[in-house]
Parts: structure tokens; C-alpha cells; sequence
């Protein structure tokens, strides 16, 4: 299970991103241009979570007992808890 939360940051002269864990009061700086990275959003589902996928088109799934949003690397539905098949 993640435990820790995952964010969307920016490198504001360039405006290239980059995902990743981040901890609070932490500066975290641009390889390329040595400026700090600003955050843009938290990456869902929000930590602690069982899966590392984020919330994208690609990488969701419904589950077939109630029909809500589930990632593809989970076996049981974080929303009801029942086993969800294969893919």
C-alpha cells in the first residue's frame, strides 16, 4: 500500500512536469534548470491507496457489482470490496 502522497510538478521557465512523491517543506528543484519545481496538483487516488496507477483513461476499469471506477492493477474494488475477474 502507498503511503505517500504523489504530485504533479512544474519547472515554471521550461513548463515541463514530472510526477512524484513529495514531502511537505521539502524544495524540490529541476534537473536541467536548478529552479524549484511548483506544485500543480495531487496525482489521484490520494495516498494511502493500494494502487500506484493514477487516475487515467487508460488505466481504469468498472467493476461489474457497482459499476464504479477501479485501476487495473487492483483484484478487489476499493468502492465495494468484492473481487472484481480478470482482465
Amino acid at each position: 500500500m502507498s503511503q505517500t502522497q504523489r504530485y504533479r510538478m512544474r519547472s515554471p521557465a521550461t513548463g515541463r512536469e514530472v510526477i512524484m512523491a513529495a514531502e511537505p517543506e521539502e524544495i524540490y528543484r529541476d534537473r536541467e534548470s536548478g529552479e524549484p519545481l511548483e506544485v500543480v496538483g495531487k496525482v489521484l487516488p490520494l495516498a494511502p491507496s493500494a494502487s500506484k496507477l493514477p487516475w487515467a483513461v487508460e488505466n481504469l476499469r468498472f467493476c461489474p457489482w457497482c459499476e464504479q471506477h477501479a485501476q487495473k492493477d487492483l483484484n478487489d474494488c476499493p468502492t465495494c470490496g468484492r473481487r472484481m475477474g480478470p482482465l
